[in-house]
């Protein structure tokens, strides 16, 4: 099996880190992580799908190894962040590919699926909402912000960034919380508590709310385009919720959905199986 490689590309002057599995002539696979975590939480994935596919998992701007820019040189919006992204596929040579997106992952991987339709083989979405219905009451202290992005309301959600928080995120919704390793959520914690994190990811709960605007594009895009897709859905997550899983087969007919009887974080506890429904869906 091919071993994980830990690099770094210059991203028009942003260092976007990565882990790759090379695969000579293999199908392209882009794996796009979420909130608050990195691409270390592909690290039990990787290895179930690495003798099939030409793997990049890249660390999002101000996440994980990647750069974080100060916020007066780096505007930490979901279109910028899918910009750096989109331009990241082309520094490493991403012609075509399927991309798997989670949570924050997704609004990142449907704007450059719609910018890019010829570019994408099929999408995998783990918990990565485009319709309404997917939206939990979880949002809405952050839908507060959006509505009335005031300091105070911006304060208020900074008890999302704690690792109590953190750590409900990976647990919750987890038949055996003991299933759950440490190792993920404690690196989080790690990169949440870096100088100026904290503002960042405050930055991107704010601007959040242009993914929801996105959303009847993503939605016509899914029907013009009709990638082949799957939803794997952690049925227990807190903020999205399976109507939005169900909901992409009312834009993409031939859509596979399958739940799993987890959390958020559905790949702490469900590695082999989402990894054995995606060698499905792809060989198909």
């Amino acid at each position: 099996m091919a071993s994980v490689k830990y690099r770094t590309a210059d991203v028009d002057g942003l260092n976007v880190f990565y882990r790759e599995v090379e695969g000579a002539h293999a199908p392209n696979l882009l794996l796009l992580h979420g909130f608050p975590t990195a691409s270390h939480m592909f690290r039990d994935l990787i290895p179930l799908l690495a003798d099939r596919f030409h793997i990049v998992a890249p660390d999002l701007p101000g996440f994980g190894r990647s750069g974080m820019p100060a916020r007066n040189q780096f505007s930490y919006t979901f279109d910028n962040v899918a910009r750096v992204i989109d331009r990241f596929t082309e520094v490493v040579g991403l012609e075509r590919f399927a991309v798997y997106v989670f949570d924050y992952g997704a609004p990142v991987g449907f704007r450059i699926a719609m910018r890019h339709p010829e570019r994408i083989t099929a999408i995998i979405s783990q918990n990565g909402n485009a319709y309404d219905e997917g939206l939990s009451e979880g949002w809405n202290r952050i839908r507060a912000y959006w509505e009335v992005p005031s300091q105070a309301n911006r304060e208020a959600l900074r008890s999302l960034l704690s690792p109590k928080t953190t750590l409900w995120q990976y647990t919750h919704g987890v038949p055996d919380p003991t299933s759950v390793s440490p190792d993920g959520y404690s690196l989080d914690d790690f990169y949440l508590a870096r100088s100026g994190a904290d503002e960042v990811q405050l930055d991107l709960l704010g601007d959040y709310k242009s993914n929801v605007a996105l959303y009847p594009a993503f939605q016509e895009y899914f029907r013009t385009s009709k990638p082949p897709f799957l939803a794997a859905w952690g049925k227990n997550d807190p903020f999205f919720l399976p109507p939005g899983a169900e909901a992409f087969r009312r834009d993409i007919p031939g859509a596979v959905v399958r739940f799993f009887d987890t959390g958020h974080f559905a790949l702490e506890t469900h590695a082999d199986e989402i990894a054995a429904t995606i060698r499905d869906f792809l060989a198909s």
